[in-house]
């Protein structure tokens, strides 16, 4: 390949777009990063035919829930998906076929049985334990020796990817848009006072590893030390209100549920807040909102897991709590927005950290990996025959059911 030419990629993301998350907007980002430097992109992903996607974006159909890591991943399967994969792979000739997750059960891992070329996969999950990856390795290991280089979005995840699928992947993070968030502006709903500082939290609020239960247990402690605070709480989810009722009874009135938030004010809300706060248990490889949050020029605090450690410099680019500990968060929180020096001081430190995963930087990393992958492999991507004895197979058992 020569370097530079452009590049026919195809995207293979595994949870759909009809309820986005952290891995649907990496490979959303991802593919309208390349598509500015004037490659072809495509992307398959599950979505549902009245969901609206972006033009670049093919619908793989409707995604079943299935509860894994804590959460709820939308995927699809079976025999008339993997039909879908044929077609798009026939039709795209892809230079370089780039899967996310190619181990969870839906189109990474259909696409990687299918195909065969230049393969990149990205491995986003970060696990302590995994039944589900051991009882998938079997399944999987033939399909995993296809691919040409494997890519960890942090070290929590090339370690998850080491210790139970074996191999090693290169390290390139998550990227986020550095300008848009810094360039977000405030609003007035949500900006702070000395009176009444605002502490920011998003996430899915019926996900208990995201950790509000922890924030809301916090907050009386900081009541008493900044009467005036409030607590803005933007994310998807039945359950906030009943569990701040519940937890905080009168003080409840401090905290604000925002519900699901746009992108824009995503930005503006994280630009406005004085402090946003990541309390989250545990299952994080990476944590981009924190990022996103460095970006605006809001102080981070955030639970110690390994992977926010990281990305906040060991606590130079943010202030790190005792994981799980109100009492701690709560103290934590009181003594940040009590000292503006100290957020100061955090903030510009942060401001610098992120450069490192502005979308300029990790898309010159992402296209080192396929220029690697090319020049290894033959081009364009093409379907493996044995997948295709392996789905008639399928289709016969199909018939005798």
């Amino acid at each position: 390949m020569t370097a530079g030419r452009p590049l026919r990629v195809g995207l293979v993301c595994p949870y759909s777009f009809d309820v986005p998350g952290g891995v649907q907007f990496h490979v959303r980002d991802l593919a309208e990063s390349l598509l500015a430097r004037g490659h072809e992109v495509s992307v398959l992903a599950p979505a549902s035919d009245d969901t609206p996607v972006p033009p670049y974006l093919v619908a793989a159909g409707r995604a079943v829930p299935v509860h894994y890591n804590g959460s709820v991943a939308r995927m699809t399967f079976g025999p008339v998906t993997a039909g879908r994969v044929r077609r798009w792979l026939a039709a795209g000739r892809f230079d370089v076929l780039h899967l996310h997750e190619p181990v969870t059960p839906s189109l990474g891992m259909l696409a990687l049985w299918i195909a065969e070329g230049p393969v990149v996969a990205t491995f986003h999950t970060s696990l302590v334990r995994s039944r589900p990856l051991q009882m998938a390795y079997p399944i999987v290991r033939q399909s995993l020796e296809k691919i040409s280089l494997r890519v960890a979005v942090s070290e929590d995840a090339r370690r998850t990817l080491v210790e139970h699928l074996g191999g090693d992947a290169v390290v390139i993070p998550n990227g986020v848009w550095v300008d848009t968030f810094a360039g977000a502006g405030t609003d007035p709903r949500w900006a702070g006072t000395p009176q009444a500082p605002t502490v920011a939290f998003l996430g899915r609020l019926d996900e208990p590893r995201k950790g509000l239960a922890v924030l809301l247990r916090a907050v009386p402690t900081v009541l008493e030390a900044h009467p005036g605070a409030r607590f803005l709480v933007a994310g998807s989810g039945e359950t906030g209100q009943e569990q701040a009722r519940e937890v905080l009874g009168p003080r409840a009135a401090a905290v604000e549920f925002l519900g699901g938030v746009s992108e824009q004010d995503k930005a503006r809300l994280l630009a406005s807040a004085d402090v946003y706060c990541a309390p989250q248990t545990g299952g994080e490889s990476f944590g981009i909102v924190l990022v996103e949050a460095m970006s605006a020029g809001t102080t981070v605090v955030a639970s110690d897991l390994g992977a926010f450690s990281r990305v906040l410099d060991d606590g130079e680019a943010g202030v790190l709590f005792r994981t799980g500990d109100p009492a701690d968060l709560g103290a934590t929180l009181a003594r940040v927005l009590g000292d503006p020096e100290l957020r100061a001081r955090v903030s510009a430190r942060a401001s610098r950290v992120v450069r490192r995963y502005d979308w300029s930087a990790v898309t010159d990393q992402v296209l080192a990996v396929y220029e690697m992958a090319v020049a290894g492999g033959h081009a364009p991507v093409g379907e493996d025959p044995s997948s295709l004895r392996g789905a008639r197979l399928m289709e016969l058992r199909r018939g005798r059911t």
